[in-house]
């Protein structure tokens, strides 16, 4: 017979998931037990973190990548406690999760059972409550199907982000009776009809009729949409930028990009919108602190039209000229019929193809240092690390930034080509759309608002996993990697071709240099000079010090990323390059 916890399984084998990402206890041991049986069948499988947090954030990079649920599963009390920071990250960044912590069982609560977290213990259900879409205790069998289902639809709706269920052991334990209704779970995959409010959409072209070359803001909800984003941009003679999220979505050497506005980005995009265009279009962005440019008033006007999907984010631009609500590439695509040439009228002209070098000049015309971008010094420059991992590494490659310094240089100076075509993946050199994309395919991963250090280590576990194809660099620093470094050994269990950079300068770098730059104390940002190479090859994994422009140089990227397992390359940078952080320290206040 079946019980309970395979229901669960049965369930996410319906939604086509193929990972289940945790950490093993006795109140979750039944649904280990399920997953089990179900490896054997060839169904979703376990994959064990080795901490807890670790497992909610390979269920976010997971997801991110695949647009699958991801899912991660721990024990009750402290297990359940350790989910918590990666569960409200992927809230605060709308990714789509199930959130599955066990009980003890339910006879047992109010006694004091062992690690208890119901609302009689340590209440770990009002704990997920803020940080969750749906939260729910199964107290008995028969109400799992029903629960179950609310928790996937919910995790999925837009705005997605994780539902949590709490499951006392003996409920999972539970055999369920054969006449026990059963909801359609498959049918969750059946996509309903996109919603779109073809009246704004017919406002919004008639606001692009007439504007003199309007300006496009990408957001991180525009993967599926970036072909039509491309053509919409060239049709109406305009020029985008980006979200710091949404950058490894579009080819940042086209033509028509004017850099990242936000977090670590680009003074042209900030310029641009400064010169007070007469439309901006935002899509797929909800204008948090690192999205907005810190709220800037020179994005949040009336000359702004805000398209996205979910009320959520539309309510964070009261000010806007006209909202739009729809699936954004729904919306895209009636824009480009409505905004389509007359039949007896030319097409517009094909942007000509930039020459590589040409395209690299103009990268290097839009970030603050470039001169640090291309010299040769010792201990060496991360301007430098990034040009070498843009061009170094295969053109598929996925990159992730842990927060803090990593993601602001890698947002700033990251700009990925192929060498051998000048292409970027999928052809992305074509400015009208013949990229070859799916809905969640980014080149570069960066997380936003709620952003934990140490979440890059583990969530590029999570792409690794889904993505077999494609190599997958981590970009991390020496705080985030002391603080969960441990996961690169689930890499090398696994066999996955994962490179992991650590930044290190001895220091926590974003806390050093904002204390220096608002002439605060300088405490507590010191770090121990740590060999990270040498922590690798304790764990059986092969380690690289880094301690100059030439030793970066004569690392051969496309073949560390090609062999079968993780490889760490511990580069000595310079700890006095101040990082693209001068927004942050506008929004803190505390900006010179």
């Amino acid at each position: 017979m079946r019980d309970a916890a395979d229901l669960i399984v049965e369930a996410l084998a319906a939604l086509g998931v193929e990972y289940v990402f945790g950490v093993p206890g006795g109140a979750i041991e039944p649904l280990y037990n399920a997953l089990a049986r179900s490896a054997r069948r060839g169904g979703p499988q376990a994959i064990v973190a080795r901490n807890e947090q670790g497992a909610a954030y390979m269920a976010d990079g997971y997801a991110r990548e695949t647009g699958k649920l991801g899912v991660c599963i721990a024990t009750s009390g402290p297990g359940a406690t350790n989910l918590i920071t990666g569960v409200a990250c992927a809230y605060d960044n709308n990714v789509p999760m199930l959130v599955i912590t066990g009980q003890p069982p339910i006879k047992n609560f109010g006694k004091g059972a062992l690690q208890e977290s119901s609302c009689t213990g340590i209440n770990t259900m009002a704990m997920f409550r803020p940080c969750t879409r749906y939260n729910s205790l199964v107290s008995h069998a028969e109400q799992l199907p029903t629960k179950l289902f609310n928790a996937l639809m919910q995790a999925q709706r837009a705005p997605s982000g994780p539902a949590h269920l709490s499951i006392p052991v003996d409920i999972m334990r539970t055999p369920l009776e054969g006449d026990l209704d059963m909801p359609d779970f498959a049918g969750l995959l059946r996509r309903a009809p996109a919603l779109v409010d073809l009246p704004a959409v017919r406002q919004l072209a008639r606001l692009l009729f007439s504007a003199r070359q309007p300006v496009w803001l990408i957001g991180d909800g525009c993967g599926e949409a970036a072909a039509d984003l491309m053509q919409l941009v060239q049709r109406t003679d305009g020029r985008f930028i980006t979200t710091p999220d949404g950058k490894g979505f579009i080819n940042p050497r086209h033509p028509r990009f004017r850099g990242v506005f936000g977090f670590g980005g680009h003074a042209t995009a900030a310029e641009l919108l400064q010169d007070e265009p007469d439309l901006v279009i935002a899509l797929g962005t909800g204008f948090g602190e690192f999205n907005s440019g810190g709220w800037s008033a020179a994005l949040l006007n009336s000359r702004l039209v805000h398209v996205d999907d979910s009320d959520e984010n539309l309510m964070r631009s009261p000010m806007a000229r006209l909202h739009v609500r729809g699936h954004i590439k729904s919306v895209c695509e009636q824009l480009i019929a409505l905004l389509a040439p007359a039949s007896n009228g030319p097409e517009a002209q094909l942007l000509p193809f930039m020459h590589p070098q040409m395209a690299r000049q103009a990268y290097d015309a839009m970030v603050d240092s470039p001169q640090a971008a291309h010299g040769d010094s010792a201990p060496v420059k991360p301007q430098r690390l990034m040009t070498a991992l843009s061009e170094g590494c295969p053109p598929q490659t996925r990159f992730v930034a842990d927060a803090g310094n990593s993601a602001a240089w890698a947002v700033h100076y990251l700009a990925p080509h192929d060498k051998r075509s000048g292409r970027m993946p999928g052809g992305a050199y074509l400015p009208t759309g013949q990229e070859r994309r799916t809905r969640h395919s980014s080149w570069l991963r960066v997380t936003m608002d709620f952003a934990p250090m140490g979440w890059a280590i583990g969530s590029a576990v999570g792409i690794a996993m889904a993505n077999r194809r494609c190599p997958v660099v981590c970009l991390t620093g020496d705080g985030s990697y002391l603080m969960n470094g441990q996961e690169i050994t689930v890499a090398a269990e696994l066999s996955l071709p994962v490179l992991y950079v650590v930044l290190n300068d001895g220091a926590l770098g974003m806390v050093k240099h904002g204390q220096r730059l608002a002439g605060a104390e300088p405490i507590g940002f010191q770090l121990p000079k740590v060999d990270f190479a040498l922590m690798a090859q304790s764990m059986g994994i092969p380690g690289v010090v880094v301690r100059s422009s030439a030793d970066l140089d004569a690392l051969d990227f496309r073949a560390l990323l090609s062999r079968g397992g993780p490889t760490l390359i511990d580069v000595r940078i310079d700890g006095d390059e101040v990082p693209p952080m001068n927004l942050r320290m506008k929004t803190l206040g505390t900006a010179k």
